[in-house]
């Protein structure tokens, strides 16, 4: 998805912060500043969403927002307490504010700490390797988790992330690299990943089968899923042992489907024998295969669109990784605090237990979240500007297309409102950009705890949002 220009004018004069000058380019008929990174598999380019302004305005005055806002942050179906902070990108000026500074459950929108963390420590281009070694022992295959769970099985396999690498493309690669030499055994390789395999705040229901997450762990295909099929609402079914599912297969694909599979650590390579041929005599260690995961901005934008909570677990590991940190659920939370901390964003607003936001014990405030969203649309740090691909936007992509239709008043903000969303039993959040008629770009974090209606309290959010997009206040 290409990038969208949205233009900022303040007192007549055309302004852009940062990204801002790469939103919205199709509308404007200008040209970016900043190129966007070419996609690895080439894209249809998507109809432009953001619809342009009718005319320029002066800035919001934040009296008029919070006499337009007041009476719908009070709603009833928001529950007993709402988090909410506005505030005007160009200018920083805060426009709206309730218990922005006290933590509250950001359910899915801890995913956008996620993304500008990874983004920080890792760069958009940065790639996940899967691997296949000789094992200790002769035919023995070993195939060593790199943490891209975006890996399909085979070719045509419904595109859940497309141009994806493959696990038959990593079969194919092993049995030429075997020639004569007979698959005897296959091992999965886990170790990149340690610790537990599900977070603290995850319940029972949450993980597979039937659940919204699967095992983490770092060799894994389509995120965990039996079949490459995402669901908006209700559970992905999932393998309860992903890695070893991915082996059984892998065992099926090189012609041995009745080699026993098991866990297991790939041997060092002899320095000798960095990569093998045809043939029999395969040292141990040496190099069957590999593929490659697609850029890590492709994965982030996956993470975002479908808020797919094992994605956003591979990508919090990432962090940990690149900081010398555990790769685990403790490591990750680390080390996203840290490069928090790092962006000059106020890491101690944020409580992790996970990088997905399915942990009902994260704690964040709106305050946190607006500048993470600030910072990235400021272009002093081009590599956040990618969490603007990625989010959803309103009543066309992601778990915003079907929002703003109900009640009729919230379809103004369709097209015009990209944000990330958040859910969980009594919690309803979203985080993200908008622009007013008056073409002024805001940043907005709104979390909602105790609404008895998840509908209801979805609704009444995009109300608000519906309203600073509607009233240029």
């Amino acid at each position: 998805m290409g990038l969208i220009v949205l233009a900022l004018v303040v007192a007549g004069v055309v302004m852009r912060p940062g990204p801002v000058d790469g939103w919205i380019t199709a509308l404007t008929g200008e040209t970016a500043a900043t190129p966007t990174p070419t996609a690895t598999t080439p894209e249809p380019s998507p109809t432009p969403v953001l619809v342009a302004a009718e005319s320029d305005g002066a800035a919001p005055d934040p009296a008029s927002v919070k006499e337009a806002l007041d009476p719908l942050v009070a709603a009833g179906a928001l529950g007993s307490t709402v988090h909410i902070q506005v505030v005007d990108v160009s200018t920083d000026t805060l426009l709206y504010a309730r218990n922005a500074d006290k933590k509250t459950t950001p359910a899915s929108t801890t995913k956008v700490l996620t993304a500008a963390t990874v983004l920080a420590a890792r760069g958009a281009a940065h790639r996940l390797e899967t691997r296949v070694v000789a094992g200790a022992t002769a035919g023995e295959v070993v195939i060593i988790g790199g943490g891209d769970a975006t890996m399909a099985v085979e070719k045509g396999d419904k595109d859940l992330f497309p141009g994806a690498a493959r696990l038959d493309d990593l079969a194919a690669q092993v049995k030429k690299a075997l020639g004569t030499t007979k698959p005897t055994r296959v091992t999965v390789d886990t170790s990149l990943f340690e610790g537990p395999e599900t977070a603290t705040g995850w319940g029972s229901a949450d993980i597979s089968p039937g659940g919204q997450v699967a095992r983490i762990q770092s060799l894994m295909t389509n995120a965990g899923r039996i079949e490459p099929v995402h669901n908006e609402f209700g559970g992905d079914p999932r393998y309860n042992d992903p890695a070893v599912s991915v082996g059984r297969l892998f065992a099926e694909m090189i012609g041995a489907p009745d080699a026993p599979v098991k866990r297991g650590t790939a041997p060092e390579a002899a320095p000798t024998s960095a990569s093998a041929g045809p043939g029999a005599g395969i040292a141990p260690g040496a190099e069957l295969g590999k593929v490659q995961s697609p850029p890590l901005v492709q994965i982030v934008d996956w993470m975002l669109q479908q808020s797919d909570n094992v994605l956003a677990e591979v990508l919090g590991r990432q962090v940990a990784l690149a900081a010398g940190e555990e790769a685990s659920f403790e490591g990750a939370a680390k080390a996203m605090t840290d490069k928090l901390t790092e962006l000059g964003l106020p890491s101690g607003q944020a409580t992790l237990y996970d990088a997905s936001g399915l942990s009902n014990r994260n704690g964040i405030t709106p305050d946190l979240l607006v500048q993470t969203l600030r910072l990235a649309a400021g272009g002093t740090l081009p590599e956040l500007t990618n969490i603007f691909n990625g989010l959803p936007v309103a009543g066309w992509s992601g778990t915003l297309e079907t929002r703003f239709a109900t009640p009729s008043d919230n379809a103004t903000a369709q097209g015009i409102v990209r944000a990330k969303t958040g859910s969980l039993s009594g919690v309803s959040t979203l985080a993200g950009v908008l622009v007013t008629k008056e073409r002024q770009i805001l940043a907005f974090a709104i979390m909602a705890k105790g609404g008895a209606n998840a509908i209801t309290a979805r609704q009444a959010i995009d109300k608000i949002a519906a309203r600073l997009v509607d009233c240029g206040c």
